[in-house]
Parts: C-alpha cells; structure tokens; sequence
C-alpha cells in the first residue's frame, strides 16, 4: 500500500501584508518526518501553538468573567444609562466585542510567528 500526501499550494492571505513563503508546508512536513531533530521542532511547534490557544482562551474569559463581576460589585452601574441605552447593554457592544476581535488578531498574529519561526528552524536544517 503507498502513501501518497494530498496538499494544497500555498496561497496568499489577504491582510498579512506579506507574499507568501516560496518554501511549502509539504517541504517543511517531509523534512520534520525525517529526523528525530525535525520530530522535535514539530513536538516544539504543536506544544507552542497549544499553549498559545490555551493563553488566549483563558485571558480572554478572564475578561468575559470579569465584565458582569463588575457589574454586580459597584451598585447602581446595572440601572445607569448612557445615551438612553442601559449600560450594561453597552457594555456589552463597546466591551466584548473588541476585546473578541482583539484577542482573533492577537492570536492569529502570533500563531504566524511561530509558524515562521518553526518554518526557519526547519530551513536552517
């Protein structure tokens, strides 16, 4: 039976505002399959990323936690309005989600790096 790797070529990311790495997943794949060093830098890279999403989802419910805390703690801040909206409504809207948005760039962002970094290891081999 043969074992034949299906994968797609690398594309551009719109956004990252860089163009796309002429070395392949595939190369860097192959070359970590080779060596018990490559098998290393994979374990590296699986541990980092991991640890990464694990940082992030917790900071980022941190902050979920922390928003209706504070509302309970300081009294009369549930009943207060801003602009005729209630403000744990806005809360809610100007809070949340950009810490959402905060927390997707910042982890998009330093999964790439170390993507990179892993994809550098890999090329100095």
């Amino acid at each position: 039976m043969t074992r034949v790797r299906v994968t797609a070529p690398r594309t551009f990311t719109p956004g990252s505002g860089a163009l796309p790495d002429a070395r392949s997943a595939a190369d860097s794949r192959d070359a970590a399959e080779e060596s018990d060093a490559g098998q290393v830098f994979v374990r590296s890279l699986i541990r980092s990323q991991l640890r990464l999403a694990v940082v992030v989802a917790a900071g980022f419910l941190l902050i979920l936690v922390a928003f209706p805390l504070m509302l309970g703690l300081v009294p009369g801040l549930a009943e207060s309005t801003i602009v005729g909206l209630p403000f744990d409504w806005v809360l809610l809207g100007a809070g949340i989600y950009p810490v959402i948005g905060l927390s997707a760039w910042l982890y998009i962002r330093t999964a790439a790096r170390n993507e990179a970094r892993y994809r550098d290891l890999v090329g100095d081999k």
